[in-house]
Order: structure tokens, then sequence, then C-alpha cells
């Protein structure tokens, strides 16, 4: 195991970890992802839908169910989880709810957008910065509104992204402070939030696809993890690596799931309205939101809560030789 400074997350050994290992099942059986020995903190989620009053966006959110969730203390950081492109909120149920076991208040707006290049059809499922400030600003209604399911019990200072595919394009933009207009990810300026810690992203990269140019992402120390799958035929594993070298700051993580193309974070593959992956998947689709998931929240708990157990799972060698599935290269 790494030798981890007794300071924990505030000074943090540089050390990168890098493993392969060796299948225990065949890909498509269903046992579990990663012989989890971290299990969520929390063995169910609840949902309800409410509406963001800053730009009138549909949204379900999601968080852990207790039976002594108003009398319990608790205090869950906001995630809130950006859409890939053309994707309704409804076909990241399974991995939001799975998220937000871990002890996170998960937000999937619905957001709509003019299309850039034919103003007059009707607008589309598309995430942009604007959406951050906007959930920010509506979690701190929900806290504070006695009827809400979660009032009272979220922690408004922390903010923590999720992202697919064109979504965790926004997300990194986000963490990198850059307003790009030029990539239809921004627009309008926006600041980066100083209650952003950390962020996860599936199927994503940051590049311009006209000139293949990869933008450099100025994190400055803000938690950053790529998810990819081997076989993503959208998002190609070869532009996650290229990104994550241009993550200027650790922590940061990339981790490959194998058997994943772009859509394992879906409840379906090749939802409706999305541009299909042409790879059919080899991974169980339970087992690969699972994984996905479970990278996600660990990432998450470990640089927005320093979560020691978490930060291990991370950044441990032994714990990373217990996952079957995946691939983990990790700067702390």
């Amino acid at each position: 195991m790494l030798n981890i400074n007794s300071r924990f997350l505030s000074v943090k050994p540089r050390a990168i970890i890098s493993a392969i290992t060796a299948l225990a099942a065949a890909i498509g059986d269903k046992t579990s992802a990663t012989n989890l020995e971290y299990s969520p903190q929390f063995n169910e989620a609840s949902r309800y839908t409410t509406t963001i009053s800053a730009n009138n966006d549909l949204a379900d959110i999601y968080y852990p169910k207790a039976s002594d969730l108003q009398s319990g203390n608790y205090s869950f950081p906001i995630v809130l989880l950006l859409q890939g492109a053309l994707i309704d909120k409804s076909f990241y149920s399974d991995y939001a709810s799975r998220v937000a076991r871990y002890g996170f208040v998960v937000v999937v707006p619905n957001h709509f957008r003019p299309s850039p290049f034919n103003p007059t059809s009707p607008p589309k499922l598309a995430s942009e910065t604007s959406q951050i400030a906007a959930v920010l600003s509506q979690m701190a209604i929900e806290n504070t509104n006695p009827t809400s399911p979660i009032a009272s019990v979220v922690d408004t200072q922390r903010l923590g992204l999720l992202g697919h595919s064109f979504g965790g394009a926004v997300g990194l933009s986000t963490i990198a402070n850059k307003c790009l207009t030029e990539l239809l990810l921004c627009r309008e300026p926006f600041t980066r939030p100083k209650e952003l810690l950390a962020g996860a992203f599936f199927g994503a990269n940051l590049r311009n696809p006209i000139t293949n140019e990869f933008i450099a992402i100025p994190n400055d120390g803000i938690a950053v993890a790529l998810i990819q799958g081997d076989i993503d035929g959208v998002a190609l594993p070869e532009r996650a690596q290229s990104t994550f070298d241009r993550i200027e700051t650790p922590p940061k993580a990339l981790v490959t799931v194998r058997g994943a193309n772009h859509f394992a974070i879906t409840n379906v593959n090749n939802p409706a309205g999305a541009n299909p992956d042409p790879h059919t998947p080899t991974l169980d689709r339970a087992v690969g939101i699972e994984t996905i998931a479970t990278w996600s929240a660990l990432f998450l708990r470990a640089n927005m809560l320093e979560d020691r157990a978490a930060y291990d799972y991370i950044y441990s060698k032994e714990s990373i030789f217990r996952n079957s599935m995946s691939l983990i290269s990790a700067l702390s």
C-alpha cells in the first residue's frame, strides 16, 4: 500500500499507480463488478422531481434513503450530472441512484438548448456551463424549503460534477474555468464556483473536433477522474488519455473499464435520440453501471469528503488488484 501522508488530502504524496488485472471471470458474468469491499453507505436511494427555478429545467433529484433522514444530522454534498447530448435524464437513473447511495444528492436535469445551426428548430437536450450556478442556487432553495424531501440535509458548500460524453466536456471546461463557445459548451461568460471540488466524467474528452487540438485543463488542484470504456466507438480511448495528460495538477485518475462502450453508463445501449456507438458492449449492463458508479462515487468521496477508505480504494495497489474489470492510472 502507498505510504499516505498523515495529513491525508491536504498534503498528498505524488505517486503514480498503473495496474492491469487478469479477468477473474468471463466478461458478461453478472458477478459484482468490482468485488466490492467498499459498499455504498446506504442500501437504497430515493428520487423526486423538481424544476430548477433559474432556467426552468426539469430535474430528477436522487438522495440516500434513510429512515432517520430528517433527524440523523446528515449533510450530503451536491453532485450535478451533466447529460450527454440528446439523451434524456431518465436513462441515467440506475447510475445516479447508485452514486447517491454513497452519500450524495445527485441532480440530473433535462437541459434544452436552441440549435446554434438552426435557431428555428425545436431546442435539443444538451448540457452547458450555465447549469452549474442554476443548480447551486436551486439546492440552496431545496435545503431551506421545509416541504422539500432533502430539507436541511444538503451541504451547499461542496459541489461535485459528473458528466457523460458532451456533458463531460462541459464539466471539464468548467473545471478549466474556460467558456468554450466555439465548442458549444458555453453560451455566456461564467466563473468556476468556489464550491466545486471534484469531477468524474465517463466517455468524455476536451478537444477541438475541427483542429483535433486537445485543450489544456488548468484545474488548480480540483480533482478530475476520466472513466472510459475500452471499446468506446464515439469518444475514443486515446482521446481520454490525451485529455488526462493535459490535466495540469493532481489529484487525477484515468480508469478504463473493460468491455464497456460509450453507453455503458446508461440504462440501455444506444438510448433513443443519441448518436449510436457502433461497438456492442461485452460487459453486462448492470455490472458496467455498478463499476462506473463505484469509481465515480469513491473518487468524489476521496476528494470531496477526505474519506480515507475511498482514498485507499482509488490509490492503493492492493485495492486495484481486487478489481477484475478495470485498469487505473492515478496521480495523487
